[in-house]
């Protein structure tokens, strides 16, 4: 069927009467592409603060999604479902790339290699593996998303009964969850940041012997609300990672000083940074290797539907990718590109052909298993961190039999996860919403259309506002500081110096970790047997050993109110339960993360915190009293509507 209008919605017989009144309305318009690409570059620079800060980032497509049905509403009143989706696919499209490249790119500043953020760099590492995680995936569109059953894809379906809800005006109040959100979060970090009135943390510790007892929790609304997105299960899984790191494993292992100058919470962090989040890291490595078994099965057919010449073209144009040609070009663009940047990081073209080679089939590989795990349990709970490592130790290992070593094998390694990492997470970002756009009757050649442009003006901002940041910590520190831990990256810069530098990994407490974590995995797969309805997944716990356990606590409180919520409810009620409770959380979530980067914008240009020479003890009781109506607040607001 020919379509004249390129950007029209095409008629396909059968659709539900609801798509079908769909017909010929416009889909990608000129507000369309203005809102999305804005939407892109704030999703993803608050989700650059929130990854750095919590370990973690967060899905942009259901905020994203009413936002844009609020502005449309209240400007254009013959806006159309189908262009609110093109503006959450855009803008999604920020978010991903972002977590792609704040999980690797600091890992540069932390091995000493960089001394600030390289602008070209980052923009071509992240452009290039946002492109090839949509490339990737396109040709696997119809082996996850079109034709598997298996795969339930939480997330898009949430995202697609959002934008209906809101196509039939049933949604009224959304905008308003999100905005009271919005401005929590940015009163709470201004008044905290800023002003100084608030403290970020309160935290004790106490020496017994040479064992240090320590007890804390961030005072971060912000971590509430990621609590209360990931849900009790999930939160509850990050506690105990925490716990079994900081109220167990230190304790355990000793080395406190009461003598010593630093104090019990300085050592606490000193023994936690040299040692255990090494627990951590061997948990991940595990729960990495895990998920590839996991997804074995999916992985062939993908391949086989590739190879078998079923390929991108179709002559329904409601069904019609991108073109295989343009994914040749485009391709063959970021080949030339992966090996410049190579190149540019170790000026030896062996390495650089080992490396460009190694990024695009671990790419290519690692795209399959992206896909099929957020068809599995969500954009939000993707183990990308775990498939990151997988690659760092594959890639560390096969340069290293190649003999490379030094700086040259730490920076190529680093370069291959940046690219593997990127293109997970854009993959896996690219799958949800191809199931969003496939529910509410959107054209999946329009659909990358937006993402590519999403991921091209994202590319550009991620240099600035790590830069930004890096530069403007409270704590003088940077990326890699208490502020902004960036425990993933730390994670791979560690892994880069103990292959290739003088770093010396802590490889027993990896092993140990290593054994836990197929404890874990057991402990998992038997509770999936009995049919329980709390599962041990293994890469939040591997997380939570990782994070400093201060931000454990208030991700606990997040998962303890939607529990309150939804508890004796059928699990398929659940996301409607929460549906309001996750926009304001949404809401909480970007509020805080811009005003932290707003902040740091301005310590560059001189306005730096006020200091109101206020009392420790007066912090502190001010903080705890505007923590308790932070999580009254989250209560009221995550009240379903009758």
């Amino acid at each position: 069927m020919s379509n004249d209008n390129p950007f029209s919605t095409p008629t396909e017989p059968g659709k539900s009467p609801a798509i079908a009144s769909l017909v010929n309305r416009p889909e990608i318009t000129v507000r369309v592409i203005v809102l999305g690409l804005i939407l892109s570059v704030v999703m993803g620079a608050a989700n650059v603060y929130v990854g750095l800060k919590a370990g973690m980032t967060v899905s942009a497509s259901i905020p994203a999604a009413v936002m844009a049905m609020l502005l449309f509403r209240l400007l254009f009143k013959n806006s159309s479902i189908l262009e609110a989706n093109q503006v959450q696919t855009c803008a999604s499209a920020g978010e991903s790339l972002a977590a792609g490249i704040i999980f690797t790119m600091p890992a540069m500043i932390l091995i000493g290699y960089w001394d600030s953020f390289d602008f070209w760099t980052i923009t071509i590492i992240a452009f290039t593996g946002g492109l090839l995680g949509i490339l990737f995936m396109i040709p696997m569109r119809k082996v996850f998303v079109v034709d598997n059953d298996e795969l339930k894809y939480p997330e898009g379906i949430a995202c697609a009964a959002v934008l209906q809800a809101g196509e039939d005006g049933a949604d009224d109040g959304a905008a308003q969850s999100l905005i009271a959100g919005g401005i929590l979060g940015g009163l709470f970090k201004f008044v905290g940041g800023f002003l100084a009135l608030l403290s970020s943390s309160l935290e004790t510790a106490t020496i017994s012997g040479s064992r240090i007892f320590y007890f804390g929790g961030d005072l971060s609304p912000m971590l509430v609300a990621v609590g209360l997105i990931v849900r009790l299960n999930v939160a509850i899984l990050i506690f105990i990672g925490g716990a079994i790191a900081w109220l167990i494993a230190i304790p355990m292992i000793g080395g406190g000083d009461p003598t010593a100058e630093a104090s019990a919470v300085d050592q606490a962090y000193g023994i936690w940074n040299a040692k255990i989040r090494y627990f951590g890291v061997g948990a991940m490595v595990v729960g990495g290797f895990a998920s590839l078994i996991s997804v074995r099965h999916g992985l062939m057919a993908a391949i086989k539907h590739i190879t078998s010449g079923d390929g991108t073209d179709n002559d329904d144009a409601s069904q019609r990718d991108i073109p295989t040609f343009a994914i040749l070009l485009l391709g063959l663009l970021c080949v030339g590109l992966l090996a410049m940047v190579n190149y540019w990081f170790t000026q030896a073209p062996g390495i650089t052909v080992l490396a460009t080679i190694i990024m695009l089939v671990m790419g290519f590989f690692f795209t399959a298993v992206a896909s099929y795990i957020v068809g599995l349990v969500g954009n939000s709970n993707s183990p990308v961190s775990g498939m990151t490592i997988t690659a760092v130790l594959v890639a560390g290992a096969m340069l290293y039999l190649f003999n490379y070593s030094g700086t040259e094998g730490m920076v190529a390694t680093l370069g291959v996860a940046a690219i593997v990492c990127c293109i997970a997470c854009t993959s896996g970002d690219v799958c949800n919403d191809l199931k969003t756009g496939s529910i509410v009757g959107a054209s999946p050649f329009r659909q990358q259309i937006m993402q590519i442009l999403g991921v091209f003006v994202a590319a550009f901002v991620m240099a600035p506002i790590l830069t930004l940041l890096h530069e403007n910590t409270p704590d003088g520190l940077g990326i890699g500081g208490r502020d902004l831990p960036a425990p993933q990256a730390g994670l791979f810069a560690s892994l880069a110096e103990g292959f290739f530098g003088d770093g010396e990994l802590a490889w027993d407490m990896v092993g140990y970790g290593a054994i836990l974590g197929v404890v874990i995995l057991g402990i998992d797969e038997y509770l999936k047997r009995s049919g329980a309805k709390f599962r041990a997944y293994l890469m939040p716990i591997a997380v939570g050993m990782y994070l400093p356990f201060g931000l454990a606590t208030p991700i606990l409180i997040g998962g303890l109110i939607a529990w309150f919520y939804t508890r004796g409810k059928a699990e398929e009620e659940h996301e409607s339960i929460l549906h309001r409770g996750v926009l304001f959380a949404s809401g909480v979530i970007a509020g805080e993360a811009l005003t932290a980067v707003g902040i740091a914008a301005f310590a560059a240009f001189g306005m730096k915190a006020l200091d109101l020479g206020q009392t420790p003890g007066v912090t502190n009781v001010l903080s705890i009293s505007a923590a308790v109506l932070a999580v009254v607040a989250f209560f009221v607001m995550s009240r379903p509507k009758k």
